[in-house]
Parts: C-alpha cells; structure tokens; sequence
C-alpha cells in the first residue's frame, strides 16, 4: 500500500500522467472531425451526454477522464508530501506558493466536474409579450424589446425587459442590456441576437454553469500562485546579484 501511495505521488507519475492524458486529447482531435455524434455534444452536460454515445467514438474521452481523476490523486498527494517536508522551513512564500497553484488546478477540475453534472443551454425565440420557462420552473415573460435604431437603419442601443414568475405570482422585473445579462438563481439569460423588423424578436439563450464561480476561484488561487513563485525568483535572482557584488 505504501508503494502505491509513494508512486500516485511522485513526480514522475504526473510526468506520464500528463503525457497519457496528452495521447488522449490529441486521439480525439482526429475522432472528433469524423464522427457526427460529436455534433451535439454542447447541447447536453457531458456526463448525460457521453453514457447515450458508443464507446467506439468516446473511449478516448473516458480515458481522459480516468487519467484527471488519477491527476487530481497525484496532485493532493503530492500537496500533502511538499507540505509535510517542508513544514519546518521558517519561509513560508516557498511552500504556500506551489499549493495554491495545486489548488487553482483542482478547483478547475471541480468546476469542470460541476459543469459536466448540472449545465443546462437552450435556445427560445421569443417576441413581446412571449412566456418561456426556465430549468427549475420559473416562468418568464417578456414584457417589451426597446430597440434604439440610428438615422441609417443600424441598431445603437437595446434592452430587453423581463418579468419573472413562479406559481402565478410576480417575482420580480429585470432588464437584459448588451454585455449585461439577467441572471435568476444561477441561470442566466442572454440574448443572441435581435430583429426589428417585420416583428420585433429576440434569440434568447438559456443558460446555466454550475461550474462558473469554481473556474474564477481556481483562477484567481492559479494566478495568485504563479505571482508568489516569480516574487521568489526575482528574490533569489537580487540575493544572488548582491553576494556577487559583494564578492
């Protein structure tokens, strides 16, 4: 049992983790162009999609999922060990750095993992006036499409006007603008595109990523990682040029 350990957490494990997974993604850059299957793999979550698909076409992504989930084992344990080495150093930049780079990784995973479950996207074409629902059966009423058209016939501005519903009863108003969408209980709504004439339109697309607020924090923790690892190097690189100064 020791052993496995000591090799899910090494190093050069993640080397041929890394390079298997690698093998795997790039099997799939010539699975994907050939197969029309693949066509509709944005319109579900991946993990409803990929069960309904033959595994003559998907191999390659199960594999690649078997690989992260081995990478994520490798990751932790690797944490885990560095930290446990290292636990006596009075420098603390050195060894919180390289972890919060690991945490940056894992909490993408999680993000992808929390997508892959619970994304929801559709399309609804929708007029003034027109009701849709959304994923947990909150009902939505477009109320109006302002649409501000200049002197030459091309739109300036708009602001599509909605209302929320649940069991008959008015939740409340919003308002979707560009670059500024109406978002209700974590399900967002976009519009795709517009039309003026002959009546007024919009393509709506309903969407929801679970896994949006996971990829900002894994980010921001990955960022923060790399920044404490170049402050130490350009520390190293002023200590070294100062001994050889005073050399």
């Amino acid at each position: 049992m020791r052993r496995i350990i000591d090799i899910l957490g090494s190093l050069r494990a993640a080397l041929w983790l890394t390079g298997i997974l690698v093998t795997m993604l790039a099997a799939g850059a010539f699975v994907m162009p050939v197969s029309e299957r693949f066509r509709s793999i944005h319109d579900l979550p991946l993990f409803r999609w990929i069960p309904e698909q033959p595994f003559g076409v998907t191999w390659w992504l199960w594999g690649a999922l078997a690989v992260l989930c081995l990478l994520t084992v490798n990751t932790l344990f690797c944490s885990v060990d560095s930290i446990r080495k290292k636990s006596g150093s009075a420098r603390w930049l050195p060894l919180i750095s390289p972890q919060i780079i690991h945490l940056g990784f894992l909490l993408m995973l999680i993000a992808h993992l929390a997508s892959g479950v619970g994304a929801f996207k559709s399309l609804v074409v929708a007029g003034e006036d027109t009701a849709f629902q959304l994923p947990d059966g909150t009902a939505v009423r477009v109320v109006a499409i302002d649409l501000a058209i200049d002197d030459s016939g091309y739109l300036r501005d708009w602001v599509l006007r909605i209302e929320y519903f649940s069991e008959g009863k008015r939740l409340h108003s919003d308002s979707v603008r560009p670059n500024s969408p109406s978002f209700h209980r974590s399900t967002g709504i976009y519009v795709k595109d517009l039309q003026a004439y002959p009546r007024k339109l919009a393509l709506l697309e309903i969407a929801r990523e679970p896994g949006a607020p996971w990829a900002l924090g894994g980010s921001i923790a990955f960022m923060a990682g790399m920044i404490a690892l170049l402050v130490l190097r350009m520390r190293r690189e002023a200590s070294a040029e100062d001994r050889r100064r005073q050399s």
